[in-house]
């Protein structure tokens, strides 16, 4: 009996990655909705009389509720205060419900309705359906954003002191995957449908009910996982006072330097790489003078190894540790991507050139998630690390929301790609230095950044 009490759940392999799985599917089926209506945006145009800005304001609505009304802070509190099964349903709950609006907003049958006719009447410059599509996006949004929060913390849960790192980066492949495979099936459905864009986003409402599904089980194996700790007196029943999360805690996330250096690495790393995403295959086409189609193509091959390199680079890192290095050379090798976009590829327009720059800089990306995600448990308490993790994600939502709007004017004001690029690369040299400054204070106060994940 104490041997069955001693050998917990996540002590078994087989058992916590399979738990990895079922919570990594419903941000697999998450991401793949996140993008389903981006292959398909001419076809959305002609079909329901959106022009670009109205695709462009749709496609904001998913952080607005994010970083406007806060809504991440408050994932965070819940989180926390209600734990990553309750957490968990929800937000794959607010995904299913969002996900739904928006497949009814795009319907041929909405557009025959009273709510679509009033719609069209109120706050004219949107129609109808972009009205409704938006507003399941918003929905949507809350949900997939605390989901990634959720399951950073699931994962720090079940594989700590083990593989956390690898965890957490092959559960980030396997999101990127859904951007991927989403890429070349929306197309694939539409035009087996008639050009249809219900189709797409149908299929992926349904995808989004499984991963719902799927974490459902996974709340049965963490309620099991929970009944062994307290029967080993590794966890309490009934948390203390001071076990349990107060809203004051969240005091000790704001006051704590560590956690705004990588929460202002975070923001400054991504707003170089996921706008840079939106802009890439149209810089692509103007500076090596080809299609928008190869152009696309081209570019592909950044999230692809990212998705490839990011699980071996944490297991790296759970190992051999030097997390802090890793995010230090990551910072560096997409300011030389970003200064090589800007200067060389325009003097020597190769599409070699540009597949070796756009590789090197998904080697970049896989340095640095699979460095920062798994250190924010190594400074943060694991009382308010949902929180943590939520500020984390709305600060860099900020930065994703605002970017974008700054790369756009400098393009209209310039006419050209180079200013953006070394906009882009300045951010890459501020995180060069946050990080350069988060591995001295981490020799410092030892916070373990550079150690191994697994403890022998």
């Amino acid at each position: 009996m104490t041997a069955t009490i001693q050998r917990k759940l996540n002590d078994s392999a087989f058992v916590r990655w399979t738990a990895l799985v079922l919570i990594a599917s419903m941000m697999f089926f998450g991401y793949m909705f996140v993008d389903v209506m981006s292959p398909l945006k001419s076809l959305v145009e002609s079909a329901r009389g959106w022009d670009s800005a109205t695709f462009g304001t749709y496609a904001a609505s998913e952080y607005f509720l994010n970083v406007f009304f806060f809504f991440l802070i408050f994932a965070g509190i819940i989180l926390d205060k209600m734990g990553i099964r309750f957490t968990g349903l929800l937000s794959a709950g607010l995904m299913v419900a969002g996900a739904t609006i928006k497949f009814v907003g795009i319907t041929d049958w909405f557009q025959t309705t009273e709510l679509c006719a009033w719609l069209d009447s109120w706050w004219t410059a949107l129609p109808g359906s972009a009205k409704m599509a938006s507003l399941g996006f918003m929905i949507f949004g809350c949900g997939c954003e605390m989901a990634g929060t959720t399951v950073s913390k699931a994962i720090a849960k079940w594989f700590q002191g083990k593989e956390m790192a690898m965890a957490m980066g092959l559960e980030m492949a396997i999101a990127r995957l859904g951007v991927f495979a989403v890429m070349w099936l929306a197309p694939m459905i539409s035009n087996r449908y008639d050009q249809s864009i219900v189709a797409p986003v149908a299929f992926c409402t349904a995808l989004l009910v499984i991963g719902l599904l799927s974490y459902t089980v996974f709340v049965f194996m963490d309620r099991k996982l929970d009944s062994q700790l307290i029967a080993a007196g590794e966890m309490k029943e009934e948390k203390s006072s001071d076990e349990e999360f107060h809203l004051r805690d969240l005091g000790k996330i704001f006051t704590s330097k560590m956690f705004w250096l990588v929460a202002l690495l975070c923001v400054l790393y991504y707003s170089a790489i996921f706008p840079f995403q939106r802009y890439a295959p149209n810089f692509l086409e103007v500076t090596l003078g080809i299609d928008a189609e190869s152009a696309a193509r081209l570019f592909s091959c950044f999230p692809i190894l990212a998705m490839v390199l990011t699980p071996f680079l944490g297991a790296l890192l759970d190992f051999k540790g030097k997390g802090a290095t890793m995010l230090m050379v990551g910072a560096i090798i997409m300011i030389g991507c970003h200064l090589s976009f800007a200067f060389i590829l325009p003097m020597f327009p190769s599409q070699g050139l540009a597949l070796l720059l756009i590789v090197t800089l998904g080697v970049s990306f896989s340095l640095v998630p699979a460095a920062l995600w798994p250190s924010v448990p190594k400074i943060i308490d694991e009382k308010i690390l949902g929180s943590a993790y939520c500020v984390i994600f709305w600060i860099q939502n900020i930065g994703l929301c605002l970017v974008p709007l700054l790369i756009g004017l400098v393009l209209d004001a310039t006419g050209g790609y180079t200013m953006p690029m070394i906009i882009f690369s300045s951010f890459g040299v501020a995180a060069f230095i946050i990080s350069f400054y988060l591995k001295i204070e981490d020799h410092k106060k030892g916070y373990g950044l550079e150690l191994p994940n697994i403890k022998k």
